[in-house]
């Protein structure tokens, strides 16, 4: 019992760490708002992001195998293939933004320059895409957890 407890604390504190640091993304990119300041801090906040998701994905799996309902109930359950189907195209998109970032600092850097406004706009156009299913993840862990759509 303590150790799902512990486990669903770790995974939801996960959770709301990336959710807080992609919202943040998507809340300092921004044309009117992108200075050489904001480039050094998205590329942070974006590995912040990054290293989150991986505890979110490593605490979901821990979950399976460790928590009270076993890896065979949880891995027979079409809810919990299409979160992680949902979390993983989530995951190969914001490879694009990360990318992005981490020139757009590596250009300040050694140049001074910033992007452009056709391309601040393409990179937030993608953290709200990412934001935004994101959001439909909780849902399905909801119907997951009180048994709707749950192969028995």
């Amino acid at each position: 019992m303590t150790t799902e407890a512990l486990l669903a604390y770790a995974h939801f504190l996960a959770i709301l760490t990336m959710t807080v640091f992609l919202a943040s993304e998507a809340a300092l990119c921004r044309k009117e708002w992108l200075n050489a300041a904001v480039v050094e801090r998205l590329a942070r906040v974006d590995m912040i992001y990054g290293i989150s998701a991986l505890v979110v994905l490593i605490t979901g799996v821990a979950r399976t195998y460790w928590g009270m309902k076993g890896v065979g109930w949880y891995w027979s359950q079409p809810l919990l293939h299409l979160k992680v189907t949902l979390f993983v195209v989530i995951a190969l998109m914001s490879i694009g933004p990360t990318v992005r970032f981490m020139r757009w600092r590596r250009n300040l850097r050694s140049s001074g320059a910033l992007p452009s406004d056709v391309e601040i706009r393409n990179v937030r156009r993608l953290v709200m895409i990412e934001a935004h299913l994101l959001a439909l993840i909780p849902i399905l862990a909801v119907f997951l957890a009180r048994g709707v759509a749950v192969s028995s």
